[in-house]
């Protein structure tokens, strides 16, 4: 009598762990269906939203609805520089100015994701120094330009359309971007007509798609909240939020900013310009006769040291790897000596 008690607490056990498996089981299956199915009506929304873009459309026509005339916000005079910071038309523009001007074709500067024309201040006070005219845009929502449509619907076409007005205001200059910014000097060769005196790509998504960093996608799979956070909202800003986020993917140890004072300066981002330089909304242009120079960390977090050797290898471009820097060169311990290399790159195109 006593063992079949006992055999039939075992199986009335067996039961109730079969049940508590059960539950979980279903939980689990529960959220994945909900999780599948909110990342599908996701994946919809943004296939909505970039399959209709035709860019040679989006920029046959200026789109800038900045308000008012042309604001002076600082003027600063050196012994070899002016600098003077406005705002045109909904345009911050960090223009500098050398006392002495050694070379014709002034720089047009292109800010990533997260930043503003700010972000180039280091390498603009020594090209100044070395004769170079420069010219630091901020894309509207970013820096101190005033966002014309909520910055989760900006697309990098309608970024282009701005990075087109700013390259238009001079005679075959010299266009750099960082970042993103160097995906969209990359749609500036494929769509833009404007000649060019030389490209630089400062740590550029790579050619053919935006995620080619392995550390990056490591991040993201880490923190599962993550993609959920960007794709619920299309803002890419948890990204670099909070500021041990922003340290870790865009700087390294000893950079000249802290990640708190970085995080600080840095504001949201479309996470739908991400999407689009991966196919099949994005191929890069396969004949680029402009002088080109890549530039890439390799401690790079954001997009990647071997990303870079790709990309110049693609283009035929020259290429620069910078031992022990990050992402955000410009801000990095060895800024000096990354933007001397760049500055005698750019001597011999001028």
């Amino acid at each position: 009598m006593g063992l079949f008690r006992l055999q039939c607490i075992k199986l009335s056990e067996k039961g109730v762990i079969m049940d508590i498996v059960s539950w979980l089981a279903w939980g689990v299956g529960g959220v994945m269906v909900v999780f599948m199915g909110a990342y599908l009506l996701v994946t919809v929304y943004i296939v909505g939203q970039l399959w209709p873009i035709d860019v040679m459309k989006s920029l046959q026509k200026p789109i800038n609805q900045g308000k008012g005339g042309k604001k002076l916000v600082e003027q600063v005079e050196t012994e070899h520089y002016r600098r003077v910071q406005v705002i045109e038309k909904g345009i911050e523009r960090i223009s500098y100015y050398p006392k002495v001007k050694r070379f014709d074709r002034p720089i047009v500067m292109q800010h990533g994701m997260w930043h503003g024309g700010w972000c180039w201040e280091t390498w603009q006070v020594m090209l100044a120094e070395w004769g170079w005219e420069s010219h630091a845009h901020s894309l509207p929502g970013h820096g101190l330009s005033p966002a014309q449509k909520p910055v989760p619907k900006c697309t990098l076409d309608y970024y282009l359309n701005f990075l087109q007005a700013e390259v238009g205001r001079y005679e075959k200059p010299i266009l750099m971007g960082h970042s993103m910014g160097g995906a969209l000097s990359q749609w500036f060769l494929k769509y833009v007509e404007q000649e060019l005196t030389a490209v630089v790509l400062v740590a550029p998504w790579a050619a053919h798609r935006v995620l080619r960093a392995p550390a990056l996608t490591a991040g993201m799979m880490s923190d599962p909240t993550l993609a959920v956070r960007m794709m619920w909202r299309m803002d890419a800003y948890p990204m670099v939020d909070p500021a041990r986020n922003a340290g870790q993917l865009l700087i390294t140890e000893g950079a000249l900013y802290t990640a708190e004072a970085l995080h600080e300066r840095l504001g949201n981002e479309s996470a739908l310009v991400m999407y689009q330089h991966m196919k099949p909304f994005w191929t890069p242009p396969t004949e680029v006769a402009v002088p080109m120079l890549v530039v890439n960390g390799t401690e790079d977090k954001a997009t990647d040291f071997a990303g870079g050797k790709e990309t110049a290898e693609f283009y035929g471009a020259d290429f620069i790897g910078v031992v022990g820097e990050g992402h955000n060169l410009m801000m990095e311990r060895g800024y000096k000596e990354t933007v001397t290399k760049i500055h005698e790159w750019l001597k011999g195109r001028v």
